[in-house]
């Protein structure tokens, strides 16, 4: 009974209860973009968030390293310090995965694997084990976002030629209301913008029109020329001559010419 020691024992021991039961539903998430390497991109900043569950696997481990002789440690002082680790092993994850940025909303459960993958020696250095990770969402920064917005839709137009041709047909209409009914500056730089598209396609029609044209007038020259074209051609240059217009000469070299033109 210890009566000789005033009834307290000096051997005393400390006993501390760990609960090992699954800890779920653990938020984690980008509080900043993160870059990352994209095999498409080269580099691209990224946000994702998603939960995290996971158990004490080693209390000795973990009494050592985390809570040692504090009487409660709660999962709330833990929170900060494994949402860290998630964030922190994110670029391994997306590049032991091989995941392209554009392929990751459509293999989120691929990204969470390799993410928990990834962070799980982390969580067993402090005698934890990470039981399971998903990624509810992966997103691209506002500003980056719209300049994909405008890839993809340049991707969707295809051929540029037909869609300003097409644009310009839209804007004709456009163009005539603001001209009847004196729609302002705005409706004046409407009005120019279909205005210096109508007269490129204008002047690209007329274009090949004389392109047509000059190969009409080239295939006739080549087909040969009438010979009363070229004996009233030769009357009118033997008036000219005896007029004193034209040197015997000149007659000469303009006769040979259309007399070529005859073979």
């Amino acid at each position: 009974m210890n009566w000789d020691k005033l009834f307290k024992s000096p051997f005393k021991s400390d006993v501390y209860f760990f609960s090992t039961r699954q800890q779920v539903d653990q938020r984690w998430g980008t509080t900043q973009p993160v870059t990352i390497r994209d095999k498409d991109f080269g580099a691209v900043r990224l946000r994702a968030f998603g939960n995290y569950s996971y158990r004490i696997a080693d209390p000795k481990l973990f009494h050592t390293e985390i809570s040692g002789t504090r009487d409660t440690y709660a999962v709330a002082d833990l929170d900060g310090q494994l949402r860290g680790l998630m964030l922190q092993h994110i670029s391994d994850a997306v590049a032991s995965s091989g995941v392209a940025f554009l392929d990751l909303a459509a293999n989120q459960v691929a990204f969470a694997k390799a993410l928990l993958d990834a962070t799980a020696p982390a969580f067993a250095a402090l005698g934890l084990k990470l039981e399971g990770v998903t990624m509810q969402n992966v997103s691209l920064p506002e500003e980056l976002q719209k300049i994909l917005d405008q890839k993809i839709g340049m991707g969707m137009v295809g051929d540029m030629g037909k869609f300003m041709q097409y644009q310009t047909a839209q804007s004709i209409p456009k163009f005539a209301e603001g001209a009847a009914g004196g729609g302002g500056v705005v409706g004046d730089a409407m009005g120019l913008g279909a205005g210096v598209a109508l007269g490129q396609v204008m002047a690209q029609q007329l274009n090949q029109g004389l392109q047509g044209q000059n190969a009409a007038a080239a295939a006739a020259a080549s087909a040969g020329v009438r010979p009363d074209d070229v004996m009233a051609t030769l009357e009118k240059l033997g008036e000219l001559k005896i007029k004193g217009i034209l040197t015997q000469e000149e007659f000469d070299a303009k006769k040979a010419e259309l007399l070529k033109k005859l073979v």
